[in-house]
């Protein structure tokens, strides 16, 4: 009989959506057997009675490449620790690559200080390619930004493309997922997103639908006016066939909150109707964005210069600090994150800041967009719990952290204060739907975390515990499981996390990584 790399044996592993009791075995990077292997030899035989085996977890909506941890902490710690062992970036309108010309790159600045940054790529092919010369912790695999494209094509303007732009688009997107991108993502209220005519999103999504990829969407607006934003993609949708999913899907804000009902409604007729659209999202109730997205859409039209120029107008300064008040924002809730130059206001709430300043919050607000360049980030309670209950248990849900890959601090506090999805999210979305409101069976908590997502991504060999399949595989203990990660304290490890492989490699053991950094790049194929 051969001999395995790893015998683990008497789990309850993971297939079909339920749990049986059987062995795993690998050898290499893959699974090499599953059932009753009795008798069978290997280097590590692994005991797990009591524990459950399940495949790693696929992050379908993460940020670490355009965060640009996927560079300063290439072990993606964070993740691996809760049992992610595939990401996906290029998110939300933006990715590292194509790049038309070299400072397109300055399309991540509202998230890195691109001082700090070398590039040695343009193309996916190029981007990919630098990262397999590198050890990642994760496999990663990449969508193309629409707003990246727009920048390279389009520039700055807010407009819509002519048709000789869109066709250069359209080349470059097709180039892009001959050369491995899983398709292409849009923020159609971000600044490079607000110009987009139907045409050109038509002729776009065509392109992804023939390449049989998948078309991801950060609405353009999530609150009061989320119908119209779903309208919008849902009738492009229907004309270009293809993929859609929501990503990070939520209803924002207290008034905001009676259209939820709706919104699924809309996306319930769309599949009726034959569409293939999912959601994903993230289990906690306060968001993670950046502050200047709270500005009104008209100033958000142009890039970072002329927002900046704006606000510096006293007559555009007052519309500002008047369109802020309509909104009724809860100051005392918006927490700040992450800021590019004054690290004293880390933590701290804008009605804080404030109060200690003797300005309005308003003013506030405002001055720490401009001494930060656009650069602050918050955590603001604007989510319902109860609806994030009824989206876990749809059947075209998925769950996603929204967040980036980060190493744990060697002292005290980092930099910034990560969203505590990017540490927990996965094994809180286990802890919180396993059970309670939305009576999902941990077998379906499960599948929504790895065959769902490989499945619409078009992921081919991962998700599943199969024989020939790579060994991406978790093994938890579902009685201890817990993510403590909160936002005054994110550093906090989960717990029931027993053991964590990536392509057959040990990465994580009882709570802590073993430095065998195994991720791969992967590509659509």
């Amino acid at each position: 009989m051969a001999e395995y790399s790893v015998l683990i044996k008497n789990a309850d592993v993971h297939k079909d959506r339920k749990f049986s009791r059987m062995d795993v075995a690998i050898k290499g990077d893959a699974i090499a057997d599953t059932g009753d292997l009795t008798g069978a030899n290997a280097k590590t035989i692994i005991d797990a009675t009591g524990k459950i085996i399940t495949p790693g977890f696929i992050d379908i909506t993460n940020h670490s490449d355009t965060h640009w941890t996927l560079f300063n902490a290439p072990g993606q710690e964070s993740m691996l620790l809760q049992g992610v062992t595939t990401i996906i970036g290029g998110n939300c309108g933006s990715s590292l690559a194509p790049l038309v010309k070299g400072e397109d790159i300055e399309g991540i600045q509202k998230w890195v200080n691109i001082r700090d940054i070398n590039i040695n790529w343009r193309r996916v092919s190029e981007l990919l390619s630098e990262l397999s010369r590198r050890s990642l912790g994760v496999n990663f695999g990449a969508l193309v930004g629409h707003g990246t494209l727009r920048r390279g094509i389009v520039g700055d303007e807010s407009r819509p493309a002519n048709r000789e732009e869109i066709s250069e688009m359209e080349i470059l997107l097709r180039e892009s997922m001959d050369e491995g991108a899983f398709g292409m993502s849009t923020a159609l209220g971000a600044a490079h997103g607000r110009g987009t005519a139907k045409e050109e999103l038509l002729r776009l999504f065509k392109v992804v639908s023939k390449e049989e990829g998948i078309t991801k969407h950060h609405l353009k607006d999530e609150g009061r006016n989320i119908m119209p934003a779903i309208v919008e993609l849902i009738d492009v949708f229907h004309e270009s066939g293809g993929k859609m999913q929501f990503s990070h899907f939520k209803v924002l804000g207290r008034q905001s909150w009676n259209s939820f009902n709706d919104a699924l409604a809309l996306i319930e007729s769309a599949r009726s109707e034959g569409a293939r659209l999912t959601i994903d999202f993230f289990p906690y109730t306060k968001t993670g964005s950046l502050l200047y997205q709270l500005l009104p859409p008209w100033i958000l039209e142009d890039g970072k210069e002329k927002i900046l120029f704006s606000l510096h107008d006293r007559a555009k300064r007052r519309e500002v600090i008047d369109y802020l008040s309509s909104l009724t924002l809860h100051y005392d809730k918006i927490i700040v994150a992450s800021a590019f130059e004054d690290k004293t206001v880390l933590g701290k709430t804008i009605s804080d800041l404030a109060s200690r300043a003797g300005i309005s919050p308003e003013e506030c607000l405002i001055k720490m967009i401009e001494i930060n360049g656009l650069g602050v980030s918050i955590f603001n309670e604007v989510i319902s719990s109860d609806h994030l209950s009824a989206l876990a248990s749809k059947d075209y849900s998925m769950f996603a952290t929204d967040g980036e890959g980060r190493s744990w601090p060697k002292t005290g506090m980092d930099f910034d204060s990560p969203h505590p999805r990017s540490l927990g999210a996965m094994i809180k979305a286990i802890e919180n739907y396993a059970s309670g409101k939305s009576k999902l069976a941990l077998g379906e908590v499960i599948y929504k975390l790895t065959e769902f997502p490989a499945d619409v991504l078009g992921i081919k060999n991962r998700g599943k515990i199969e024989k020939g399949y790579y060994a991406d595989l978790v093994i938890l203990d579902p009685a201890s499981l817990h993510a403590p990660s909160d936002y005054k304290d994110p550093y906090l490890r989960n717990e029931g996390v027993e053991a964590v492989y990536v392509n057959g490699e040990l990465a994580a053991k009882s709570g802590e990584v073993t430095g065998k950094l195994a991720g791969r790049v992967i590509r659509k194929l």
